[in-house]
Parts: structure tokens; C-alpha cells; sequence
């Protein structure tokens, strides 16, 4: 260990009996710390912290598996004794040895005490799976003068960063090491409690534009590239009401996709012998595709979707709209993102390109464009074209969807939004694939622009309940 690692680990041992009491004498940031992680961090996950202290931490985020790895001998023997089904180590986190791979990695508010940054994020690699989400909170450099103020008036506990980094200094390092950033953002602009005044200011006050900068935290969600999941067999969902006259050229114009290509149309209690048509084609083509077919339980293009995924065996799960309005030859695009990990929950865009005459109506390009900026906003990732019928994820990734859908509710006619408030809610890495949007050739949009648009604009404020405004 080198002289500047020995001085922060002398420093974090004399104050290592104190630690908890000013956690407490500090409840109400670290309560909102905490909270923040809970929202990221499912109970019963597997996770690792960096910079532990004594525990407090991992013991509130319920883990069914939790190691503890801190520079200071003191600070790991008290978090040995609070915590003991956990397993905690003395371990300069420059030289992490641990054989083992976790749910989450946290280093929470202790990037500024690490030497070289960039040489524990190469480290890190050897605990990820692909799935594994790195959470970093921070402290805004901006703060400064406040935090040594309170410190001196013995208000929080004395801390000696060896370096400030800022959220483009953390980013910017994370991409060098091979690090993909999902999402970040900034929270709590009043770490101290003044019933109704700090809860507003932390829930609505601190999220609007350019007051957010002044916020006390910082946090980025990131993933590692070197961990890929193996994907190769596609299965493609097609809700169809009243498409009878696409339903055969879509077959034919689906390419061939990965090591399975299954196709499974979902019927939604059409009025112009859709469903006949379905179990017709599906007879014929049995050759090219593993076809199936099924008619919904319910109404609605949300419950259409879900039947169709229940029912699919591929690696994963793509959504085609029947009416044809984005091209089924496009689809291999989107196998090619996700196959190569570039992308966990893919949306297509009908906003990039020229729109073919027709293809959409001056009021629903605004009422589009309105919405990809107030969720992009929201969700603290771009996204251009929320209501593209075209998405796509893992298998893997919509079952754990379903359980994050719980905190969601069933709120949604649409199927978009189950889709991108859960993946949001996941961290998973979101990319948008630009395809050319077509006029329909056979039927009518099934959309009615007011009464939907109505119903967009309140699941608008739904998702910033939920997510923006907790």
C-alpha cells in the first residue's frame, strides 16, 4: 500500500467508532441515499459495495448476497461485527481479488478517495456478469465550501477527498475502461430535514433544469462491455386486429433471423376474418418459420403482447405492428444490435427519416415530439419515438421486467409503456433504431388521436410520480 493509500486508511480508522453516529446525527441524507439505491437495487440481490465503512449501506438494501470491501482494518471490524451473515474484507479497491460475480456494484461517495480511478474500474471488470449494473454516487464539487463549513461546525463527519471528479470526469473514465453509461443524473439539493420544505425541494425543486446542477449528489449507471449475453433465437410477436390483408405478405417479407426464427400472431377479436387468414397462412408456411397463432384473452394491444411473449421460446422478443407501417425487413437490424450487446431494450424510431405521404399526421408528429422530449427528461435516457410499435428485449430481461412492472402497476392499454417505464426502471441500456415509416396499405389506424393523446398526456405525469418526482 502506498503513503497516500496508508493515509486514508489511517484516516478512516480514527474515525471509525464515530462513523455511526453521524450516520445518524445525518439520518435524513442518508435515509434519502438509501431510498435512491433501494429504487435501483432489487431486495434479494446479489451485491458488492466499494468503500464500505461499517455496513450501513449494504444492511439496508436487504441483499440475499452482500461483501463489504474497505482500505480501513477498523471500519471492516466494526462492519464485521453489525453485519455478521455478511462477508467483509480489508482490500484496497485498486486490487480487488475477489472470484466472484455480483448483481450490483456500488461505490457510493467514495470515488474521491481512490488514488487512480481508472485502475479500479479496469478491476471491476473481473465481478461483472452482463447483467451486472455498476451504481456511483458522488459528491458535486460545487458543494465544497458548504461541506467544509459543516464540518468545522462539527455538523458532519470530516472527511479528506484526495480528488473532486465531476459527472463528465467519472463518464469519461468509465468509457476508457470499457464501461457503457446507461444513465446519470443528479439528486437532493437540501441534505437536511425541514418538514414539507425539504421533501419538496428533493422530490420537484431539484429536478428542474439548471437547479439540478446545483444538487449534492450526483449518480451514474453504468455496465461493463467486456460481459456479453449469448442471444440467437428470435421470437416475433404480432398483435393483429382487422389486418387480414397483411397478414400474408408479413410472412413473406420477414427475413430468416438468428439460429430460430418463430413467429406468433396474437389475434385481437377482429371484425374482418382476421383470425381465418392467421390459421390459413400458418398452415402454408410451416417450412420457413416455426409459426403459431393465438386469439387474446383480453382487449387491447398491451394484453395481445403479453399473451404473445408467454407463449415464445426465443432468446428474444421483438414486437411487429401487422399493419406494416415499419418494415418487416427491418427487424435484422435489430437482431444486430442486440445480439451484439449494444442495446438491452431496443425502440424503434419513425422520427429520423422522412415520414412516407401519409404516414402520420402533423398533430401526432408534434404530440410525438413533445413526448420523446418530456421522457427522455423523465427517464434520464434518450428516446425519441415512444410510441414506435416495434421493441425489442432478452427473454431474460422481460421476466425480470414483470417483477419491476409490480412497483408500476397494470396502467397501460398501449404495451408500450409497461415496456419502457420497466426497462427504465432495469437499467437497461436503451438504443433507438431509426426505420423508414410506411403508409398503411389495408385498414385503419387503430389509434384515435385525441382520446389516446389524452391518455399519453396522463401517463406522462404517471411516470413522473414514479420515477422523476419519488
Amino acid at each position: 500500500m502506498n503513503d497516500l493509500n496508508e493515509n486514508v486508511a489511517a484516516q478512516m480508522d480514527i474515525i471509525a467508532d464515530e462513523r455511526d453516529k453521524w450516520i445518524s446525527k445525518n439520518k435524513y441524507y442518508y435515509e434519502n441515499l438509501i431510498d435512491f439505491l433501494k429504487f435501483n437495487v432489487p431486495e434479494n440481490s446479489s451485491i458488492i459495495e466499494i468503500g464500505c465503512g461499517t455496513g450501513n449501506l449494504l444492511k439496508n438494501l436487504n441483499p440475499a448476497r452482500a461483501v463489504g470491501i474497505d482500505i480501513s482494518p477498523e471500519m471492516v471490524r466494526i462492519a464485521k461485527a453489525n453485519n455478521p451473515d455478511y462477508d467483509f474484507y480489508v482490500m484496497n479497491a485498486e486490487d480487488v481479488s475477489l472470484d466472484e460475480k455480483f448483481d450490483f456494484i456500488i461505490i457510493s461517495d467514495t470515488i474521491g478517495y481512490f488514488k487512480d480511478v481508472q485502475k479500479v474500474f479496469n478491476g471491476i471488470h473481473n465481478l461483472c456478469k452482463p447483467e451486472t449494473r455498476i451504481i456511483i454516487t458522488y459528491i458535486n464539487f460545487l458543494w465544497l465550501p458548504v461541506l467544509n463549513l459543516a464540518e468545522f461546525l462539527k455538523l458532519k463527519m470530516p472527511q479528506h477527498r484526495n480528488n473532486w471528479l465531476d459527472i463528465k470526469d467519472i463518464s469519461n473514465l468509465l468509457q476508457l475502461c470499457n464501461f457503457d453509461v446507461i444513465k446519470s443524473g443528479r439528486k437532493f439539493i437540501m441534505p437536511f430535514y425541514i418538514p414539507l420544505i425539504s421533501s419538496f425541494f428533493n422530490k420537484f425543486i431539484s429536478n428542474l433544469p439548471l437547479i439540478n446542477k446545483l444538487c449534492l449528489n450526483g449518480f451514474i449507471i453504468a455496465r461493463s462491455l467486456t460481459q456479453k449475453e449469448e442471444l440467437n433465437k428470435v421470437s416475433i410477436v404480432i398483435p393483429a386486429r382487422n389486418e387480414k390483408g397483411n397478414i400474408e405478405t408479413i410472412l413473406k417479407r420477414i427475413p430468416e433471423i438468428g439460429g430460430l426464427t418463430e413467429i406468433i400472431f396474437v389475434e385481437g377479436n377482429s371484425t374482418d376474418n382476421t383470425l381465418d387468414e392467421i390459421i390459413r397462412v400458418c398452415n402454408e408456411y410451416t417450412g420457413r418459420f416455426k409459426v403459431k397463432y393465438a386469439v387474446q384473452d383480453g382487449k387491447g394491444k398491451a394484453d395481445a403482447v403479453r399473451k404473445g411473449f408467454e407463449m415464445a421460446e426465443g432468446d428474444i422478443y421483438m414486437i411487429l405492428d401487422a399493419d406494416m407501417t415499419v418494415p418487416p425487413e427491418d427487424l435484422e437490424k435489430f437482431y444486430s444490435v442486440i445480439s451484439s450487446g449494444k442495446g438491452e431494450f431496443l425502440n424503434g424510431s419513425r422520427l429520423v427519416y422522412p415520414l412516407e405521404e401519409d404516414a402520420m399526421r402533423t398533430l401526432n408528429i408534434l404530440g410525438n415530439k413533445f413526448f420523446s422530449l418530456m421522457f427522455t427528461w423523465i427517464l434520464n435516457q434518450r428516446i425519441k419515438d415512444t410510441l414506435c410499435g416495434t421493441k425489442v428485449i432478452s427473454a431474460e430481461n422481460y421476466e425480470k421486467l414483470k417483477i419491476a412492472k409490480k412497483y408500476f402497476g397494470d396502467f397501460d392499454p398501449f404495451g408500450d409503456f409497461d415496456l419502457i417505464f420497466g426497462a427504465a426502471k432495469l437499467n437497461l441500456k436503451f438504443a433507438e433504431i431509426p426505420i423508414r415509416y410506411k403508409a398503411r396499405v389495408y385498414g385503419e389506424t387503430n389509434i384515435s388521436r385525441f382520446r389516446h393523446g389524452w391518455m399519453l398526456l396522463k401517463m406522462t405525469f404517471f411516470a413522473m410520480r414514479k420515477i422523476k418526482f419519488r
